[in-house]
């Protein structure tokens, strides 16, 4: 089944509690629950938020809908973690679904996921393995699948997840939204069932860069993790490290295009792209699971499956990992701290001059019968380039780039801790939409001022005319540039190229640019409206008028302009 755009825009948070029920019904897919609802439940909680925001209160969530991986806290359900011998009852929301609640979002329910958070695949459940959101012959990523699930096909706004090896960005991926990882710390974790206690972070699901980021902004907590003294950024463009292709290992057929494609949208967008050798990071994400480290994973449900060993419901995959990190000694441990110490200050100083590094999320995209041909194998190829985060403590952001033989394409940005909101406003640059900008002079291709645009992420899209509405000007200034302005009366069609800008590009420009130039609607000669360069009418006084020229190039051709400063 394929993934479905998200629902329409609703009035009230029973509306919209309504609209993904009726969706869960639309598209079938049970695998992705462990625990969902009942609809009158989800409803009432709703009818309390209407009546809330009826009586005044400010609820910035209120008409969006969430969900809740299984391995978090929720008052009132089980909390399995992916195993029903292994089910608790809370007695209260774990913070994180706390503050969403608090904030106006409803629960529907808790969902699959790779049991005790260990696996990449989404397949290791005995609820069901959890098929892709565009293509159910492949796997959804994990451990985090259901929720992410839940958000690509648009029955969740929102979802909760962990991540200690990836689990917050590879079902982002594989699916086609955004996964948040903040900074271990900045989310609180009590009322999470731990994988690796010291490295798992609570993360966000959404469809879009804003949405992730306005539900996190409820998420972080001001007692947690105090913020360090930062090194003072440089000015200039964006810094992004970038390896190239045969730097990444084997990826799957198109992805080495693909991301070369979303390297080469930053660097459009204005970002300066430096070279990064991600060796030290690939052989980190080695050792979470080769390495000494994954006794942590015992250490938080070992003795239940020491107890339980056998039982029907423990996937095999799960309890063979865990099991064999209760016999990982004492001094391999400090041997493997060591060697991550070292492997860490390398990957630090490569990333000294970068704000980010990109890279993609995994390597490739299993199917679910790949998986099941080499349930390690084909896990462990997908942490190659995740693994690494948390035990480097970075934070990291994923993000779609596009598709590659019809399934989502997705990158990631990482960054030192607590570069949560570099890492999203760079990613802003792959993800928002570019604007148009209608120019008439000195910002022509060829004129002076075209590289000013090219800096900033700028791309030629056509040449028109304004419609026949409009006169120009020659200014005093220096460089020579035109004024543009709209007449009542009196007007004609003039010469124009239509550019493409990332809204942070436009936003540079609109900063910097002086007077007696504006940026305002300009009428094209289709009848639509776009941005573009006018003047103030003030400083036409005394300016020659060459509307007659049809154009500011046609102008230069015919004569040298004024060029007093």
């Amino acid at each position: 089944m394929n993934r479905s755009t998200p629902p329409a825009a609703v009035a009230t948070a029973v509306h919209r509690v309504r609209a993904a029920y009726a969706r869960i019904a639309q598209v079938d897919r049970p695998e992705v629950w462990i625990d969902l609802r009942p609809q009158a439940e989800a409803e009432a909680d709703a009818a309390t938020v209407d009546a809330r925001l009826a009586a005044g209160a400010r609820l910035p969530l209120a008409g969006t809908v969430f969900a809740v991986k299984g391995n978090i806290d929720v008052a009132r359900l089980p909390t399995t973690a992916g195993c029903p011998s292994y089910a608790y009852h809370p007695e209260a929301d774990a913070p994180a679904v706390a503050r969403l609640k608090a904030a106006g979002a409803v629960l529907l329910g808790t969902t699959n996921m790779d049991q005790f958070a260990t696996g990449l695949v989404g397949t290791r459940s005995p609820y069901g393995a959890v098929r892709n959101a565009v293509d159910p012959r492949y796997v959804s990523g994990g451990s985090s699948s259901g929720s992410a699930v839940a958000v690509a096909l648009g029955i969740a706004d929102l979802a909760l997840g962990t991540d200690t090896a990836g689990s917050g960005r590879v079902p982002a991926a594989f699916n086609g939204i955004v996964g948040l990882k903040p900074t271990v710390g900045l989310v609180p974790t009590e009322g999470v069932v731990p994988a690796c206690a010291s490295l798992d972070c609570v993360t966000v699901f959404a469809r879009t860069l804003p949405e992730a980021e306005r539900a996190l902004a409820h998420l972080v907590s001001p007692t947690g993790r105090a913020l360090p003294s930062l090194p003072q950024r440089r000015p200039g463009p964006w810094r992004i490290a970038v390896p190239d292709a045969e730097q990444l290992g084997e990826l799957d057929p198109g992805w080495a295009d693909a991301f070369a494609a979303a390297a080469i949208r930053l660097a459009d967008a204005g970002a300066q792209l430096l070279p990064v050798d991600p060796t030290p990071f690939v052989e980190a994400a080695a050792m979470l699971y080769e390495g000494a480290f994954v006794a942590e994973r015992y250490a938080a449900v070992g003795a239940f499956l020491d107890a339980h060993a056998g039982s029907a419901d423990l996937d095999p995959t799960v309890a063979g990992i865990i099991a064999r990190a209760g016999g990982i000694p004492a001094h391999r441990l400090f041997a493997d701290r060591a060697r991550l110490d070292a492997l860490r200050a390398r990957a630090l100083a490569s990333l000294a001059d970068a704000d980010a590094m990109l890279l993609p999320t995994t390597p490739g995209h299993p199917t679910l019968a790949d998986v099941a041909a080499d349930p390690l194998g084909a896990n462990a190829r997908l942490g190659r380039f995740t693994n690494s985060t948390n035990l480097f403590d970075l934070a990291a952001v994923a993000v779609p780039a596009g598709e590659v033989r019809g399934l989502p394409f997705g990158v990631m940005l990482i960054g030192a801790a607590f570069t949560d909101r570099t890492l999203a406003r760079i990613a802003a640059l792959l993800t928002a939409p570019p604007l148009p900008l209608a120019v008439v002079g000195a910002h022509l291709t060829g004129q002076p001022l075209n590289g000013q645009l090219r800096a900033l992420g700028g791309r030629f899209v056509r040449t028109t005319t304004t419609s026949a509405a409009y006169r120009l000007y020659a200014l005093d200034t220096v460089p020579p540039k035109p004024g543009l302005v709209r007449t009542p009366d009196g007007g004609a069609a003039v010469e124009a190229e239509v550019w493409q800008l990332p809204a942070s590009g436009l936003g540079a420009l609109l900063a910097a640019l002086p007077r007696p130039m504006a940026l305002g609607p300009v009428e094209l000669a289709d009848g639509s409206h776009v941005t573009g360069f006018l003047c103030e009418p003030a400083a036409l006084r005394g300016a020659r008028e060459i509307t007659r020229f049809g154009g500011w190039r046609a102008y230069l051709t015919a004569g040298t302009p004024t060029t007093r400063s």
